[in-house]
């Protein structure tokens, strides 16, 4: 429970959401062109299309989140065991 509760508060972390903003625009906006790309360009974007494409950019960014946060865990725990 520990761990989701550190990684829930990593998602609105400053340090690390800089970072993650990044990789999800530029993620997000290469598997938004491949998914929805098509649909766009020829006018077909629904509702729910719009909605899965806010998600084409939300889960590049929690994925790097998590990443960071894991890390970050894993060098605590080093730190902790070498000392």
């Amino acid at each position: 429970m520990r761990f989701w509760l550190g990684f829930f508060q990593a998602l609105f972390n400053k340090q690390s959401s800089k970072m993650a903003i990044k990789v999800a625009i530029v993620v997000g906006s290469i598997l938004f062109t491949i998914n929805h790309g098509k649909a766009v360009i020829d006018g077909k974007m629904t509702r729910d299309r719009w909605i899965s494409g806010l998600l084409t950019y939300c889960i590049p960014y929690m994925v790097n989140i998590h990443g960071q946060y894991v890390m970050g865990r894993r060098k605590q725990k080093k730190k902790i065991s070498i000392n």
